[in-house]
């Protein structure tokens, strides 16, 4: 399968960035110190942003407050962190203008943790900081498209969670999957890759500003 499009839109944590041994200690460590049940605050992590996780696992504290203070925790453990198989090489590859990168975490934490595994900062960068409705509401999504001048049917999304995979599809975007977020098939995407060495993206012949995205076969 060969999409074609004029950019590119990638989550950040489980796409760029390997951070789930940073988050599930971050999201346990609140749960205990909270007195709420680890796993069912983990469960609603994925693809959310931290005020949104608070406002549903408890409602009735400051939701604002308590993702200011988890701020430290997120930046806390670097060496956790790793790169995506294949990230740096790919988003290295692109021009600037033609990707962006759409996360539910803050941009200190977003810029952190792209400096930190070594993917220079894309000229679009849509953060928490940024929206007022995050995943699976589109509102990141298109503004990504727009910062970019790119209309939204012309975008492919790179999504791990199923909520960043209906963020883009409300979006109307067409939506590639990476496998470890619990995203399937079923999710709407149009195939899911194992990490980001089973994808290509390359330019479309005699296309000007058109890229071709498609899996890397075997992969």
């Amino acid at each position: 399968m060969v999409l074609e499009c004029e950019a590119v839109l990638f989550d950040l944590d489980g796409v760029l960035v390997e951070s789930g041994a940073v988050i599930e200690r971050m999201w346990r460590g609140w749960a205990a110190r909270r007195g709420l049940d680890p796993d069912e605050v983990m469960a609603l992590t994925p693809g959310r942003r931290a005020p949104d996780v608070v406002r549903l696992a408890a409602p009735e504290l400051d939701a604002k407050a308590e993702a200011e203070a988890l701020e430290e925790h997120q930046v806390a453990d670097p060496h956790l962190l790793r790169e995506v198989a294949g990230a740096r090489e790919l988003t290295s590859s692109l021009t600037a203008g033609t990707w962006a990168v759409v996360t539910s975490g803050s941009r200190f934490v977003a810029t952190t943790r792209l400096r930190t595994i070594g993917i220079v900062e894309p000229s679009v960068l849509v953060t928490a900081d940024d929206v007022v409705r995050g995943k699976p509401d589109p509102e990141g999504y298109l503004s990504a498209a727009k910062a970019l001048g790119t209309p939204a049917e012309e975008c492919v999304v790179i999504e791990d969670a199923p909520s960043g995979a209906r963020a883009g599809l409300a979006a109307g975007m067409r939506v590639i999957g990476v496998e470890g977020g619990g995203i399937e098939r079923g999710d709407g995407v149009e195939f899911i890759v194992p990490d980001l060495t089973g994808l290509r993206i390359g330019t479309v012949e005699d296309g000007v500003g058109r890229l071709r995205v498609s899996p890397v076969a075997g992969r």
